[in-house]
């Protein structure tokens, strides 16, 4: 079967639906490949044993390390991608994140742009995501042209007294920018939304915000149950002729006129390479040898701390601070972001528990436990990278940068026994845990040393854009979605020649 469009989207994740939101009021006939369906609802969308304990949504996935064993990759297949999972935060790197600085164990390169000349699409992005947020509270906030449209997620009341004891501990605990209509998401069932599928509207992920807004013009068409196996490019190679997907078991292609490749940094690497051909031998766009290197995977680690009196809060996570994000502390090196998980539920502790205990007693450590993530940046390597072996996905991934992260674990325990924590307990996440994966096509302006453009486009194919976290040059330490959204926002303006 034969399908044409004047824009392929491959993906409708972030970056995905972000770019088919861009170009839909071009007029352009914009269709979108989405290897999975809708993610409906059900009874399981919001029990927390069904989820944490039986792993209800866990993907069957794997991928090989290059140690040999295979290993779950938690990469999730739905409309929206991962969107539908994550913990709707959407921070904007910080202004140093763009510049070249000095790490405890490397250096990172910085961005071939300044965050100011991305800012004004950060801003569109926030609109399109429905960010709620307040500025003044962080002092890494970089400038903002607007405010925030929507007013922070309010803290329940012992967040709210976390957040003053936090403060009496000498650092600056900042509402958390979040995609979230609060008021929708308790009114389907009263739970956190971290790691909890988004089934109705309350979390604004990729399929809820751009998406949706896509979907209401006539010339966006969204196919589900397409997996796209490789891209075909005339005999030059300049140019994609062609996306080739298997949908209820038939090979079925798509010309279009653009191609816009948006399925996470590790999938579209393997897309690329896998579309390998006479033209592009080593995987196409890759004349650098770029795609798949540079591979980036934060490092993180989780934090539980107990309080003498009961957590009796419900979602929880709407504050984090970022006093050691960049160098001004006593080890002159950034070190990294602080957040609140979402609210740890007895069920869920059970789950991530590291030795067998009884309920009544996980019950009652989480009555009195608020989590915390922990980020650090990790640093682009190019043999830190993504492979296709007889067409399986390999990963090596060379963490970096540890130093740091150690050091932000004791920075955060000193600040948490000074805000009256008697207990802290942390677990870093290890080689395998796949979080914010990102770099494996990254932007810059040398052919010789980047994937695309600054607009997003490969060096080497004319008609063919990247829109995901492939794209990013470094990790820096927040959540990437917002600068993922940002970016290809920015791609679809170039695609319609604003």
């Amino acid at each position: 079967m034969q399908h044409t469009a004047d824009v392929v989207i491959i993906g409708s994740g972030i970056g995905g639906s972000s770019l088919a939101c861009s170009l839909a009021e071009s007029g352009l006939k914009v269709i979108i490949l989405e290897r999975g369906g809708h993610l409906k609802d059900s009874a399981e969308a919001r029990d927390d044993v069904a989820i944490f304990q039986r792993g209800f949504y866990r993907p069957g996935e794997e991928w090989l390390g290059t140690d040999g064993e295979s290993f779950l990759a938690n990469n999730y297949y739905y409309v929206g991608g991962n969107s539908k999972f994550f913990g709707a935060v959407m921070y904007r790197y910080r202004k140093e994140d763009f510049e070249a600085r000095p790490h405890l164990d490397g250096k990172s390169p910085g961005w071939p742009c300044t965050y100011e000349e991305l800012e004004p699409w950060y801003e569109r992005a926030e609109k399109v995501f429905r960010v709620r947020g307040a500025l003044g509270q962080d002092p890494t906030e970089p400038f903002h042209s607007k405010p925030y449209a929507y007013p922070a997620v309010p803290d329940e009341a012992p967040i709210a007294s976390v957040r003053d004891r936090l403060k009496r501990a000498g650092v600056h605990p900042a509402s958390l920018p979040l995609a979230i209509d609060i008021e929708a998401w308790l009114h389907r069932a009263k739970t956190g939304w971290d790691a909890f599928p988004n089934t109705g509207v309350g979390k604004i992920d990729a399929e809820v915000g751009p998406l949706t807004e896509a979907l209401r013009h006539p010339n966006v068409t969204l196919i589900t149950g397409a997996n796209v196996s490789r891209l075909e490019t005339d005999e030059t190679g300049t140019r994609v002729t062609a996306a080739v997907f298997v949908k209820e078991g038939f090979e079925q292609r798509i010309s279009a006129g653009m191609f816009a490749v948006a399925t996470g940094a590790v999938q579209t690497a393997a897309l690329l390479l896998r579309s390998a051909n006479k033209a592009h031998p080593t995987g196409l766009a890759n004349s650098s040898d770029q795609v798949g290197r540079n591979f980036m995977n934060h490092n993180t680690s989780a934090m539980l701390v107990l309080d003498y009196r009961r957590n009796a809060s419900v979602y929880q996570k709407t504050i984090a601070f970022n006093d050691f994000y960049n160098a001004d502390n006593d080890y002159r090196a950034p070190l990294g972001n602080v957040q609140l998980l979402g609210h740890i539920t007895g069920n869920i502790l059970k789950a991530n528990f590291p030795a067998p205990a009884p309920s009544w007693l996980v019950r009652l450590i989480a009555r009195h436990a608020y989590g915390w993530f922990l980020t650090s940046e990790d640093l682009p390597n190019p043999e830190s990278r993504v492979m296709v072996r007889e067409d399986r996905i390999v990963v090596n991934w060379i963490r970096s940068n540890m130093r740091a992260h150690q050091a932000l674990i004791k920075k955060t325990k000193d600040v948490m026994r000074k805000a009256g924590f008697p207990v802290v307990l942390t677990h870093t996440f290890g080689r395998k845990t796949t979080s914010h994966q990102c770099g494996t096509a990254r932007l810059g302006h040398d052919p010789k040393t980047s994937v695309v453009d600054l607009n997003c486009r490969s060096h080497d194919v004319e008609n063919l854009y990247i829109a995901d976290a492939s794209v990013l040059p470094t990790s820096a330490a927040v959540n990437p979605a917002l600068t993922i959204a940002a970016l290809a926002i920015k791609a679809g303006a170039s695609i319609r020649g604003v």
